[in-house]
């Protein structure tokens, strides 16, 4: 019974899952005696009892680096599998946890509050870099829904910010002012002038985390892996990672995945040979280079 526990640790900072509730309280009390002898105890705020599925004690699940850790049931077609491939009649959900979501909007509402005399560049300067820092942690989860409603705070504390500055206008007219239209996209707070836009929570794309596999390590010298995932590695070109990471570790010419014996050549996306007219003088095509492999392709 005891080897089916699972300790998930980062910093000080930990979670034990276990299936019986009895092994689970018998680690609390192991845990507080032997931070007790080092003159230590748990944090009550952050120290509870919870179940993913079920609820125990008023609650369910339970949230860990600010991330929201829950099961809920659903159907055959989109039940978790065990590793025999048996139904679990349940789905492990992960979400943003409503503490930082809170916590965004009030440090947002707050940088807000400061610059209520800036002009809307400035504004949009100091914005931008909080939402995309907030939102590339929490797009390899299911953030969607989170990131919908982070907008629709967003907008009405911008909707105060323009009427505090305009006291004598209407609603409207404050928005026909700071919003606009641009192509499909509506209500962007733009300022058309210094040619910046806001950035919205749901523009940036739910990537999910992929695992590393179970016999992969960065010391076993399989470079074309660690570049096709991390983009950059001690013993590839930065310009070679980088590729590899755009195209997921395939060779752009055959869709194979790349070995670490192939030999491997950057080349352009379109052969010079095809270029024709004007299109050599292209940027967005003499700049986009992809490696390809030279074995079979």
């Amino acid at each position: 019974m005891w080897e089916k526990i699972s300790l998930i640790r980062f910093a000080d900072d930990f979670v034990i899952l276990h299936e019986n509730l009895a092994v689970v309280q018998r680690c609390q009390q192991i845990i507080a005696e032997w931070l007790s002898g080092i003159g230590l105890e748990f944090k009550p705020s952050k120290t509870r009892i919870s179940h993913t599925l079920n609820k125990h004690e008023d609650s369910v699940g339970f949230d860990f680096l600010g991330f929201t850790i829950r099961q809920l049931p659903v159907g055959k077609c989109h039940s978790g599998k065990n590793r025999g491939g048996t139904l679990l009649g349940f789905k492990t959900i992960i979400t943003p946890s409503k503490a930082k979501l809170n916590a965004h909007t009030q440090k947002v509402g707050q940088l807000i509050e400061r610059h209520k005399s800036v002009p809307q560049s400035d504004l949009i300067t100091h914005l931008n870099p909080i939402i995309r820092g907030w939102t590339n942690y929490y797009a390899c989860v299911v953030s969607k829904r989170i990131f919908n409603k982070a907008d629709s705070i967003l907008f009405s504390q911008l909707k105060a910010w323009a009427e505090h500055r305009h006291p004598n206008k209407s609603s409207q007219w404050c928005c026909q002012k700071y919003w606009q239209t641009i192509g499909f996209d509506n209500w962007v707070f733009t300022s058309i002038n210094r040619g910046v836009r806001l950035l919205k929570h749901r523009e940036t794309p739910i990537v999910r985390h992929t695992k590393v596999q179970g016999s992969r390590s960065p010391f076993d010298g399989d470079w074309v892996y660690w570049s096709s995932r991390m983009g950059k590695h001690p013993e590839a070109p930065t310009r070679v990672a980088t590729l590899l990471k755009r195209q997921k570790g395939k060779c752009a010419h055959c869709g194979l995945f790349f070995l670490d014996s192939d030999l491997m050549e950057i080349d352009h996306k379109i052969p010079r040979s095809r270029m024709r007219f004007g299109l050599l003088r292209q940027p967005s095509i003499t700049s986009r280079t992809l490696p390809r492999c030279q074995n079979g392709c």
